[in-house]
């Protein structure tokens, strides 16, 4: 059965599933405030996808901004920078809201905000200069999925890449970090795209925008059409608005009409796709050698007294960004690192602030509220609004059983964790926590040895 997405008309390929979630971007036309940089930073190792990077400092040392205090030999990984100059006080070790636990580098600032002699831009003469330089920059996926980006933009050889998409869907309600990127440095976004199409050899770059930002859309096409390297290959594509649009394989259908095989990446099917706030950095990074040690994230939920789109520098910790946002209200009941459909719920604010942060939600208690679970009436909407088609509620009843082989063949590895069949079931099953946790049990299992 098709959702009422595939029959809507708007650009783009028809795909499956999905679900109308409110969009309550009550920041939108807030302008990004800069807050000023806090007395002390608390810099995890792991704020990406792959391998946590080991400290390059030690407790007593002085840093200075953008230096870099750590890094991995390891290839899926991504160096860290200094947000703040003044000197290490501790190397120690965080519980991170995932679950997992990592080292952690404390600094105090100095107040002076010195600026490290490692920031220039980088010497780029041809595509393995650029790469390296991406790596450099300490660039993970702006998005949520904190991806090392030089990995992305460098696909085995043999890969052709024909067309990079921008992803400017933002369609988590709340979140308006990436819109405020597409309004406040449209240019840096436009010469990215330039930039990065070229360097990827791809025939056509497409910027997709859904239609709840007319604002964004205006603007990018303006820049776009009077751009002094335009020749026709990068385009502006309006989407009807529809979560989870802005899911990278979602995305990739939705533009391109190819599927991503199961197992597979984008680069398998010919693209590459990039958050607008990432590109946007390079833009930057390649003019100025600053790597990234700041963050635009939106601060809104109902228990929040001013909300706004804030840039704080990593390491920052989430109570002192909300103190700044005029502080929380007294039934405050919860805290979201992220969006009300993917983010992490926090155990209090100590938590800091990571590279691929893009919001902190607070919400009063009637809002936090979960519904108690009921049985399953077996309605279908939770397949019908699960991108992949997946059977959510099987990898529920399979989980009572935690046969890994039997929850791998239910597809819970091809989740993307959206939480598009919690929100549609009537029933308030807990369907993405036991996809989480069939994942867990998929990831554990001990490896059969190979005959």
């Amino acid at each position: 059965m098709l959702s009422i997405f595939n029959k809507a008309k708007d650009a783009g390929y028809p795909t499956h599933g999905g679900a109308n979630v409110p969009h309550r971007k009550n920041t939108a036309e807030c302008k990004t405030v800069v807050m000023p940089p806090p007395e002390k930073v608390v810099i995890p190792m792991l704020m990406h996808l792959g391998a946590p990077c080991t400290p390059l400092v030690k407790a007593g040392q002085t840093v200075k901004v953008g230096q870099k205090i750590a890094d991995s030999d390891k290839f899926v990984s991504a160096p860290i920078h200094s947000p703040i100059s003044g000197k290490v006080k501790a190397i120690g070790e965080m519980l991170m809201p995932q679950g997992m636990k990592a080292a952690t580098i404390t600094i105090e600032s100095d107040g002076e905000m010195t600026l490290s002699e490692e920031i220039k831009p980088p010497a780029v003469n041809g595509k393995d200069d650029f790469i390296k330089a991406v790596r450099e920059s300490g660039l993970v996926g702006l998005g949520g999925a904190g991806f090392p980006t030089f990995i992305k933009l460098n696909p085995p050889v043999g890969t052709v890449i024909d067309t990079l998409i921008i992803n400017g869907a933002e369609c988590e309600p709340y979140i308006t970090s990436d819109y405020r990127e597409l309004i406040e440095n449209g240019e840096d976004v436009v010469t990215g795209v330039f930039a990065i199409k070229k360097l990827l050899g791809a025939e056509r770059a497409v910027i997709a925008i859904e239609d709840n930002k007319p604002l964004a859309i205006e603007n990018i096409k303006k820049i776009v059409n009077g751009f002094e390297q335009n020749d026709g290959s990068v385009s502006v594509m309006t989407l009807a608005s529809r979560y989870p649009q802005g899911g990278e394989k979602v995305l990739i259908q939705k533009v391109t009409g190819r599927v991503v095989p199961k197992g597979k990446l984008p680069a398998d099917v010919g693209c590459v796709v990039m958050n607008a706030q990432s590109i946007a950095f390079l833009a930057r990074y390649m003019s100025t050698g600053m790597p990234l040690i700041t963050k635009r994230l939106t601060i809104d939920g109902s228990a929040v007294n001013n909300p706004q789109n804030v840039m704080a520098c990593i390491g920052t910790p989430i109570n002192d960004v909300l103190e700044f946002a005029g502080g929380i209200k007294d039934d405050a009941k919860k805290i979201i690192m992220g969006g009300p459909m993917m983010g992490i719920a926090l155990s209090g604010g100590d938590i800091p602030v990571l590279k691929q942060n893009d919001a902190v939600l607070a919400f009063s208690e009637g809002d936090a509220e979960m519904r108690e679970p009921s049985a399953c009436i077996r309605c279908g909407r939770c397949v019908d609004a699960c991108p992949f088609s997946l059977m959510p509620t099987r990898v529920d009843h399979l989980l009572k059983q935690k046969d890994p082989v039997e929850l791998e063949k239910a597809g819970a590895m091809t989740c993307m964790e959206c939480g598009c069949c919690s929100f549609v079931c009537p029933a308030g099953r807990k369907l993405v926590q036991s996809m989480r946790l069939a994942k867990r049990i998929i990831r554990n299992a001990p490896k059969k040895e190979a005959k």
